[in-house]
């Protein structure tokens, strides 16, 4: 990296070489890259405290779950498109691309008309919100090299955590003083913000028409219909419709189809949107794997622990988010020690030492004492969060070491896809689960939302409570598999020593 004309950092990949920027001028870039970072977190969770407004308002209660489905859809979806295309025309036009498709996004949500033109705006949103996600993470790699990676990775893990916790009260506060429309009018001035500062300060070197390469325009369709048929089936099975019914049974055939067809086109394109080399190569195989796995496992504390801290614990609201929250101290703090682990120990194994952790975190909690205390759960899952902070960021860092600029893009958008699609499963499957033991237990007359409801209104019956901790006890149950498939997949496929690009 070098100083350009103006001020600007400057990522110059001649030769194979990379020059640093002065840290100044860095720091300017890394700032817009956390703002960019905090607007993508809250906008994944603060919709959540609004809901009693935005339909109040709108009206279309059957339809607001997909506020969250169809966001959650376009970001998945985008992700290995954006990498690939950072990767061919650059860091910067994807981000800048991706900023103003987010901000169009939420200036439209802010104002929709009905709960059918809030969700399409808010699909709009979620596909500028891929290229923030996937972008800032090959960014950072870019901008430090691989000894300061986890410290700049675990900032933005930082931010994220924090920002994803603040999401539903900054919802709340909105909602309740300034009118919903806000939560997405105030993504403008924060995004404009981190706009104009990567537009300022970051200058990617020109690149020579000879070393532009096409864009797989035909794979990046395949790739996004693909995805958009097979997340929504993941979505909707169980909660729209059941899973062996006439349209499950029709989406995931079609998602069948069109992988066979994103197979096909991809297969003749001269620079395929998903290139084979990402599942060829150990190191990152063994990484879009074990963060499936990880993305899966993450999903059941969210889920299903703030029900299981009120209807069996008695805990309020409030008090019920701080048993989940603790997770999210611990987590960034490891990520950022983890560094000195790996140096010592190698990638592999910390990752090891921490998914192995999570395991038998996981598979302890069933063990907890009915009803118990708070603190039990809470020092659980601040155990988790360490553990998940050593297994997570040492790994991407590993794969965004492994390769050069002109694949770390592709890099990084796999193995985020792969996270954002084990999530996509993991609520799917874990929903399915608690909603078959609640079944099971109080006779098919409860199911997770009716609980919580009734959570929020009065203790829960004795009855009402065992059910609950039942299903929490088998939706850790299988967290913990899940995160002894990663332990495996890690440990058998993962190369004992991550091999380092030289930049």
């Amino acid at each position: 990296m070098t100083r350009a004309p103006g001020g600007r950092t400057e990522l110059a990949v001649r030769g194979g070489t990379t020059r640093q920027a002065p840290p100044r001028r860095r720091g300017v870039v890394v700032a817009a890259l956390m703002l960019t970072t905090a607007l993508a977190a809250l906008d994944s969770t603060i919709v959540s405290t609004a809901a009693p407004q935005i339909v109040g308002d709108l009206g279309g209660f059957s339809l607001f779950s997909w506020l969250f489905s169809g966001y959650l859809l376009a970001v998945t979806v985008s992700l290995p498109v954006y990498g690939r295309l950072s990767d061919t025309v650059g860091r910067k036009p994807v981000l800048i691309a991706g900023s103003v498709v987010f901000l169009a996004g939420s200036l439209l949500c802010a104002g929709a008309w009905n709960m059918a033109a809030l969700i399409a705006f808010r699909i709009v949103q979620g596909f500028g919100g891929g290229a923030l996600q996937g972008t800032v993470q090959t960014l950072a790699a870019d901008l430090y090299p691989m000894a300061e990676r986890a410290r700049i990775q675990a900032s933005l893990s930082t931010v994220w955590a924090v920002s994803a916790i603040t999401g539903p009260l900054l919802g709340g506060v909105f909602a309740e003083y300034a009118g919903w429309r806000w939560i997405f009018l105030i993504n403008l001035p924060i995004g404009s913000a981190a706009l104009w500062l990567v537009v300022r300060h970051l200058h990617e070197p020109g690149r020579r028409t000879a070393e532009r390469r096409p864009v797989d325009w035909a794979g990046a369709a395949a790739v996004f219909a693909c995805g958009g048929v097979l997340t929504t089936a993941l979505v909707q099975g169980g909660v729209a419709w059941s899973w062996l019914s006439a349209p499950s049974l029709t989406l995931f055939a079609a998602g069948l189809a069109l992988i066979a067809v994103v197979v096909g086109v991809e297969r003749r394109a001269a620079e395929p949107i998903m290139p084979g080399w990402v599942w060829r190569r150990r190191a990152i195989a063994a990484v879009n794997l074990g963060l499936a796995a990880l993305g899966l496992l993450t999903v059941a504390p969210s889920l299903v622990l703030p029900t299981y801290a009120q209807s069996v614990l008695g805990l309020g609201p409030v008090a019920a988010g701080f048993v989940l929250s603790v997770w999210t101290l611990s987590w960034p703090a490891a990520s950022a020690l983890s560094q000195h682990v790996y140096r010592r120990i190698g990638i592999r194994t910390t990752a090891l030492l921490g998914i192995g952790t999570a395991t038998l975190v996981l598979f302890a909690f069933p063990l907890l004492p009915y009803p118990g205390q708070a603190w039990q759960p809470a020092a659980l899952m601040l155990v988790l969060g360490g553990g998940l902070g050593l297994f997570s960021l040492p790994l991407i860092v590993g794969v965004q070491s492994a390769v050069g600029w002109s694949e770390r893009g592709t890099a990084t958008g796999s193995i985020l896809f792969c996270r954002q699609t084990g999530q996509t499963l993991g609520a799917s499957v874990f929903g399915a689960i608690v909603n078959a033991v609640l079944a099971s237990r109080l006779g098919g007359a409860e199911d997770l939302n009716s609980v919580l409801s009734a959570s929020r209104s009065g203790p829960a019956q004795e009855a009402t409570r065992r059910a609950v901790a039942a299903a929490v006890h088998a939706v850790y149950l299988g967290a913990g598999c899940a995160a002894a498939a990663a332990f495996l997949v890690v440990l058998f496929l993962a190369p004992r020593r991550f091999p380092v690009h030289q930049e």
